[in-house]
């Protein structure tokens, strides 16, 4: 199961979170980094995916 959320968290970084913490403040935080570049959003999804 982690290894589609980290495809999810690739290709669209929120579903990925959500997935991971539901609509908590992570997945707030995570679409506040993705709208302002993608490539941060990223990088917060799969850290999120894989710290937990």
């Amino acid at each position: 199961m982690d290894v589609i959320r980290v495809l999810l968290a690739i290709l669209l970084p929120p579903v990925g979170v959500f997935l991971q913490v539901g609509l908590g403040l992570q997945f707030w935080i995570n679409i506040l980094l993705t709208l302002l570049g993608y490539i941060p959003g990223i990088v917060h999804a799969v850290w999120i995916i894989a710290r937990r």
